[in-house]
């Protein structure tokens, strides 16, 4: 059934990746086992809370949405923290005159007026995108809903064409992201957590080890 699935979704190379179709009709367990994602050490679906249970399909393509999302924001922000703490040594990449050091968790509120309106708007306008794409109209019974039609983490980008066409390669790829993903969600956690204790850089812990 799953590769029934990803064959049909996989149109053509790059805009069309797909993840998934709605799952309607189908029992929730059942429909997120032939969702990307699931990987060892953990052979079937990881619910030591039980949430599928009490799930429906609806919540479960929701959960597996927002679960991308913050991956992919946690991603960008593990870089970010590492780059942004290394790079205000190095002249070629002084970070704003210089004005901005010290630990990732300290910087932004060193940042002056005029870097952060251009961004909240781009964050807006990349958000306004995503909800367009995926989201159904917040109207009846489709209130926090996902489109049916919608393939759960696909936004058509892919500007380099990276995503494989073959199925078996595109669920691997996608269950890749989504691991990828949570250990950035995990990692950027502790990354926070241990500044705010002690104020010093990651790399400064790894340097006295």
């Amino acid at each position: 059934m799953s590769m029934k699935l990803v064959n049909n979704s996989v149109a053509r190379r790059g805009v069309s990746c797909k993840a998934s179709s709605s799952g309607k009709g189908v029992e929730p367990r059942t429909y997120l086992k032939t969702l990307p994602g699931i990987s060892a050490p953990f052979p079937d679906v990881f619910d030591p809370a039980g949430l599928v249970d009490t799930a429906s399909v609806a919540d479960i393509r929701r959960w597996r949405e927002s679960e991308l999302v913050h991956g992919r924001v946690a991603m960008l922000a593990s870089v970010g923290y590492l780059i942004g703490e290394q790079v205000e040594n190095i002249d070629a990449f002084t970070l704003f005159e210089g004005k901005i050091t010290g630990p990732a968790i300290n910087q932004f509120q060193q940042i002056q007026p005029g870097f952060w309106e251009p961004l909240l708007i781009a964050i807006g306008l990349a958000e306004t995108y995503r909800v367009a794409v995926g989201w159904a109209s917040p109207v009846g019974d489709d209130v926090n809903t996902l489109k049916d039609s919608y393939d759960l983490g696909n936004l058509n980008f892919d500007p380099l064409g990276l995503c494989p066409t073959n199925p078996t390669e595109l669920k691997e790829v996608q269950t890749k992201e989504l691991n990828n993903g949570r250990l950035a969600m995990i990692a950027i956690a502790g990354f926070t957590a241990q500044e705010l204790i002690d104020q010093k850089g990651i790399f400064e812990h790894i340097n006295a080890v």
